[in-house]
């Protein structure tokens, strides 16, 4: 297995800085993914570790190997494409084998490793079948073993499954995560996808113009996101200002908005502070008549203003005192009785509100 160590990489196209002194650790054997908008510079950083984009600053290393100033021939990295890069007057075996013989491995071995990596991938019997009778699926399986079969130190993929439908895609991420588990490699991921990223990866480094917004764990990125573009880009959220005044329940604080006092935290703001945080819809829980919120929780009123059912999940739309939006998700469907109510109150725990460090 292999650590990679990226020190202030930065790449200029004109006068656009696609990555700007980005700086990741990433562990031996993770699955370490690079998300983010399209155009903020996550393809480009993948390709300057695989060595097919050169660095203005900074270096690159794996292990204690520096290889930003090797080709990428010798970097012992395997790419897998967004379009596949399948040869098509190449069967299945012969696309698998052609970095094989690039390398001169010898004619004897390469039969061996190629039904080998077939293998990994499911496609064993494959070998001579031609591309245009494979499915996309199968397809990128290809790419993947053509990948494995060089036996890379570090696996990276630029968004592999964007070109596959839905269902495929989540069949396709998960057996991607289990090969990648089987064989303890390193690997960084490029997607646009928040939910391909938050399903798959060890931690995630969320990028946006260039530079790295905040890196961590699936979990902290989608629960405490540290800034509002991580909280809005990582799905629904409610993001709300206000200024922080002393709450009255264990050293809380409070926020009024909309009419409504929202507790924080307790040690998150300071009286007369600005804050800005977010809640997002799921945390909210509607409180029938009569119902007491869970000890400890914080209770909001609000007027319903509209319902949207998405099957698993129904989405309410609500306003505060002043008119002021807030979004709640829940997996059941209201009872019909709380959806012709006027006035609704909801409940949440203030631990699950986020105050962001960089409004």
């Amino acid at each position: 297995m292999t650590a990679i160590r990226i020190a202030e990489v930065a790449r200029s196209f004109g006068a656009v800085r696609a990555v700007d002194r980005v700086s990741l650790d990433i562990n031996e054997g993770e699955f370490f993914t690079l998300l983010g908008p399209s155009g903020c510079g996550k393809t480009t950083l993948l390709r300057m570790i695989a060595g097919f984009c050169d660095l203005d600053h900074g270096a690159i290393h794996f292990g204690e190997r520096r290889v930003d100033t090797v080709p990428p021939h010798r970097r012992n990295a395997g790419m897998v494409f967004q379009n596949y890069a399948i040869f098509p007057n190449l069967t299945v075996a012969g696309n698998v084998a052609y970095g094989l013989k690039a390398r001169n491995v010898p004619a004897g071995e390469i039969g061996a490793r190629v039904a080998r990596a077939l293998k990994l991938v499911h496609l064993d019997g494959y070998d001579e079948r031609w591309p245009h009778q494979l499915s996309g699926g199968q397809l990128q399986r290809v790419a993947i073993a053509r990948c494995l079969v060089i036996e890379p130190e570090v696996l990276l993929l630029d968004e592999p499954l964007s070109n596959l439908d839905a269902q495929l895609r989540v069949e396709m991420r998960r057996e991607i995560r289990l090969l990648q588990q089987s064989l303890k490699i390193t690997a960084i991921y490029v997607t646009h996808d928040q939910e391909e990223a938050l399903a798959i990866s060890d931690r995630i480094a969320v990028m946006r113009a260039g530079r790295t917004e905040q890196v961590g764990g699936p979990t902290e990125i989608y629960q405490r996101p540290a800034t509002r573009f991580v909280a809005e880009f990582m799905g629904t959220t409610n993001l709300l200002s206000g200024i922080a005044v002393d709450g009255p329940v264990g050293g809380t604080a409070k926020v009024r908005v909309g009419g409504q006092d929202f507790a924080l935290p307790a040690g998150t703001a300071r009286p007369r502070d600005a804050v800005t945080f977010s809640l997002r819809p799921e945390a909210l829980r509607l409180i029938a008549p009569g119902e007491h919120a869970p000890s400890g929780w914080h209770t909001l009123e609000a007027r319903l203003a509209g319902v949207e059912f998405l099957g698993v999940l129904t989405r309410l739309d609500l306003q505060l005192a002043d008119g002021a939006p807030l979004r709640a998700a829940t997996l059941d469907l209201p009872p019909e009785a709380a959806l012709r109510r006027e006035r609704i109150t909801v409940a949440y725990d203030p631990q699950r509100v986020t105050v962001l460090s960089k409004p």
